[in-house]
């Protein structure tokens, strides 16, 4: 779409440029995806790109949402967007390409929010072509610094050529669309030379596909300041000679922009100044066999590990292989090559600790395995490992601080570290279901009783993007889809509508509580009829009344009344009908209310933060008072919530 060019970069320029980037990698997702061959073979560069740049997204959006809220019509200023987009970034960085792209992302934000000047008339602030300059220097020299160690013809060594380029070209003058378009082509033509840095690249016939994805977002920068969208470069490369038409996207690229394709004065080229990106018409430029699989991304599960548990808890799963072809992985650290056999585990945690802890957890790590990425800053880390023991990367995190969303991938025995042609596609499953859960614990519940989870932090709901992997992950040809949360409804119905255009059939239960999930899943019989299966997980999940008892942040106005900070608040079916001062009575008071109606099943899910005897006290409640009603108590873990009730 036609874009106003942005002068400066201000805050504006910030979000256009967030939304363009995930737009550009959302259409580049799977060619970047499928193009995946160093180190790791699994397949989801693109997509963890895209997710990363999708909570970077949300967090400036939520920047701009909450300053018209305090502010009106003035706006956030530069250094409030860049440090949104910065931890936004950081906070939801997937795989090892999405740490590195945060850790560019934080290093511009430190140049953008500490550089900016003030435009005449007491304007915002706003950085010129030299801050940009800068902050791409920065960017790359930040990223490089976090990965244990670097290797030439990765994400890192496109990011170095991006701002060689931009002082190339610009000097000290230049206005930010001289400077994004000189990063641009810099970008591009290191790119088009990393197979000559890997040999794995070289001999599967493709490009670095975290780097591919980061000349997505320098294009998308591009447009920012000119609004003019740089056509892409193509997805393969074969002993230093672009080609297109052998990977995945050639069904629908009728051309690709490849830097230095045609010379000037060619018919094909644009000739002109203002249009620098050579056209090149779709075919092998030799007679070499194509390295790049046409099929699906293959997607790896994610496994929560416990926060509480310095061994993280860890499930065996298949993996879904790519189609016959090179293998596929991302990785910017060179401990590791493609043929050769590496961790099984890639472990991921946010941290909160030290500068000086995070020194010492550096070289733990670096002794446990390989790919190690940390970034971040402030107290606050992502960090990434793949190791055998994931238990000990997770023990080296809570020496060094407080480790939490962590993430454990097992890589599948014999599958990463093999050739896509060794290995037969694992065939799809007739049915599976999908769920958000609140918590490591029911996730682990969820788990066990077959389903694919989605962990939502408090505060931190899945966006879209996240639980289309899921369903992707699944591997079924029949998804059933549990949001498990009323304000997760469009979301889930906007991952379920991207589902089906990829031929996954896909429905959606409007679950608005974890507790209406389990009753759905108890009755959940993949070997019934789609619809039919559909119709009984609806209405059972319709027949049980959900309440959960939490602790009020702020004074607010509720149904029951006003509430201060402190109180305990019980929610029945979304609504504030109770504010106490005890969690066990309020609980108890809540319960009673629930059972008023009627019931014959009472579920308990205690979240971290609940008492003890709690659950005892509510057992026995239900025990004596009401005849022939069943309990049944689940450990829910950090769910936010201090318990959730379920009667059926």
């Amino acid at each position: 779409m036609a874009q106003v060019p942005q002068t400066f970069f201000d805050a504006l320029a910030v979000r256009t440029w967030c939304g363009l980037a995930l737009e550009t990698l959302g259409m580049a997702r799977e060619e970047i995806d499928a193009i995946n061959v160093y180190p790791v073979a699994d397949g989801d560069t693109g997509t963890n790109l895209y997710l990363t740049v999708e909570s970077a997204v949300a967090a400036v959006e939520a920047v701009f949402a909450g300053h018209a809220a305090r502010s009106g019509p003035e706006g956030p200023t530069l250094a409030d967007a860049a440090r949104a987009m910065a931890h936004g970034a950081l906070i939801g960085a997937r795989g090892n390409s999405g740490t590195i792209l945060a850790q560019l992302l934080r290093g511009m934000s430190q140049v953008l929010a500490e550089g900016g000047t003030a435009r005449a008339g007491g304007e915002s602030a706003h950085a010129d072509g030299r801050g940009l300059r800068l902050a791409l220097r920065h960017a790359s020299d930040s990223a490089r610094q976090a990965v244990a160690h670097p290797v030439e013809g990765t994400v890192l060594t496109v990011a170095s050529a991006a701002a060689d380029a931009a002082d190339a070209a610009c000097g000290t003058e230049g206005d930010c669309g001289t400077v994004a378009r000189a990063a641009y082509e810099g970008a591009r033509a290191a790119l088009a030379a990393t197979p000559g840095q890997l040999p794995v690249l070289e001999r599967a016939g493709v490009v670095d596909a975290g780097g591919r994805g980061l000349v997505a977002v320098l294009g998308a920068l591009v447009e920012t300041f000119t609004g003019e969208r740089p056509r892409e470069t193509a997805a393969t490369v074969t002993a230093g000679a672009l080609r297109v038409g052998a990977g995945p996207m050639s069904a629908v690229a009728s051309e690709a922009a490849v830097p230095g394709a045609l010379a000037a004065g060619d018919p094909g080229s644009s000739g002109g100044p203002g249009e620098p990106y050579a056209r090149v018409v779709p075919g092998q430029a030799d007679g070499s066999a194509s390295g790049v699989p046409a099929g699906p991304a293959g997607d790896s599960p994610d496994l929560y590990a416990d926060e509480r548990s310095p061994h993280a808890r860890v499930a065996a799963a298949e993996e879904l292989a790519p189609a016959v072809g090179a293998p596929r992985g991302e990785c910017a650290d060179g401990a590791a090559a493609a043929d050769v056999d590496g961790p099984a585990f890639e472990v991921i945690y946010l941290l909160e600790a030290e500068d000086t802890a995070v020194e010492r957890l550096r070289e733990r790590l670096d002794g446990l395995g390989d790919s190690l990425v940390v970034v971040g800053g402030d107290g606050l880390w992502n960090v990434h490992v793949h190791v055998d023991d994931a238990g000990a990367a997770v023990e080296a995190g809570i020496e060094a601080g407080r480790p939490y969303r962590i993430r454990i991938t097992h890589f599948g025995a014999g599958d990463v570290h093999t050739t896509g042609a060794e290995r037969p596609p694992r065939e799809r499953a007739q049915r599976a279901v999908v769920a958000v859960v609140p918590g490591e614990g029911l996730a682990g519940l969820y788990t066990e009783a077959g389903a694919t989870t989605v962990l939502a932090r408090p505060g931190e709901p899945p966006a879209s993007g996240e639980l289309v992997q899921a369903v992707r992950r699944a591997h079924a040809r029949e998804v059933v889809l549990l949001p498990n949360d009323a304000e997760l409804r469009h979301t889930a119905a906007a991952a379920a509508e991207q589902a089906r255009t990829e031929g996954i059939r896909v429905a959606l239960i409007p679950t608005r509580s974890a507790v209406q999930g389990i009753a759905a899943l108890a009755v959940h019989e993949p070997e019934r009829r789609f619809d039919e299966d559909v119709v009984s997980m609806t209405s059972a999940a319709g027949a049980t009344r959900y309440a959960e008892v939490t602790v009020a942040e702020r004074q607010a106005w509720t149904m029951a009344g006003i509430c201060q900070a402190g109180d305990v608040l019980g929610l029945i079916d979304g609504d504030v009908a109770v504010i106490g001062s005890d969690v066990t009575a309020t609980a108890e008071t809540v319960l009673d209310r629930m059972l008023a109606a009627g019931g014959e099943m009472v579920t308990l899910v205690l979240g971290d933060e609940a008492p003890g005897t709690i659950a005892e006290h509510l057992e026995g409640r239900v025990r004596e008072g009401y005849l022939a009603v069943d309990t049944v108590v689940y450990r829910g873990g950090r769910q936010g919530a201090v318990l959730l009730i379920g009667v059926e």
